[in-house]
């Protein structure tokens, strides 16, 4: 038998608990590390619980806080981007975070060609780069798989990160709802920081009509290939965690989510036997 994954808990798990009984879930399911979002509710981080508060309940239980998701649009560089991005990066430093979850432009009408969008990619991972330095924190770059989004697929990534020197602060986030959803086919499990998991079970919806209300826990009915993923990312070399990230009001909705998510990971680990 292969040994157990290591799973973490993104706040959009269980958005509507407080942050205590959310950091309570995590050590009841003996998941050591959660994510914590700025895009909740008034969309301050934690409700606008100060960051020495979460890194004061996170080390009472025992938790690390791997990310705060996220700057957007990271590839979108401008003044307002490089205050969001120190605003975020004080708050991860101070909250005891690892990195910061950075997602690309990703709305209809982007009339940038592809020039363009890929000299916006570079200007920002440049600006970036001091700045995850100096906060001792790394910048997790995480493609969206939608039509719409400025960068899908983790290459153009991986190629920006090399020409501008960054592979000391920038990661991938491989999200395998969003892996499908491009029809992808490359890992980079060797620059992979973080996995983002979730499951797709409506065989009626079309794959362009896919969208986050859609991801669910991931279970037997799941069309994503989850479980094929994480193996490929595990036998490429990646060790770290993988962050359960529903967005389906249905899953935000159970009554039981510490069962839902327990068997969740049940399935997971017995897909590996």
């Amino acid at each position: 038998m292969k040994s157990p994954l290591r799973f973490a808990l993104n706040r959009m798990v269980a958005p509507h608990l407080s942050l205590p009984d959310f950091i309570e879930l995590a050590a009841t399911l003996k998941c050591d590390a959660i994510e914590l979002r700025n895009d909740l509710a008034d969309r301050q981080i934690e409700f606008g619980t100060p960051a020495s508060r979460v890194r004061e309940l996170c080390a009472a239980q025992g938790i690390t806080v791997l990310s705060i998701n996220a700057l957007y649009p990271f590839d979108v560089w401008n003044d307002q981007r490089r205050a969001q991005a120190i605003a975020l990066a004080t708050y991860a430093r101070e909250c005891g975070a690892q990195g910061l979850v950075m997602c690309p432009f990703n709305e209809p009408g982007d009339t940038r060609d592809e020039a363009r969008r890929a000299a916006g990619l570079r200007i920002a991972l440049s600006e970036l780069a001091p700045i995850l330095r100096e906060y001792g924190i790394l910048g997790f770059i995480e493609p969206l798989g939608f039509e719409a989004c400025a960068m899908r697929r983790k290459r153009v990534a991986v190629e920006a990160i090399k020409s501008v020197g960054g592979l000391d602060v920038f990661r991938l986030v491989h999200d395998t709802f969003h892996h499908h959803l491009a029809g992808e086919q490359e890992f980079f499990a060797e620059l992979t920081g973080l996995v983002h998991i979730s499951g797709v079970e409506d065989t009626q919806a079309p794959l362009n009509a896919i969208r986050d209300g859609h991801r669910v826990l991931v279970g037997e009915g799941d069309l994503l290939g989850n479980a094929a993923q994480i193996d490929t990312l595990l036998g490429s070399g990646y060790s770290g965690y993988l962050s359960f990230e529903p967005f389906a009001e249905s899953v935000h909705g159970l009554a039981d989510i510490r069962q839902a998510l327990g068997a969740s990971m049940a399935h997971l680990n017995n897909s590996r036997t």
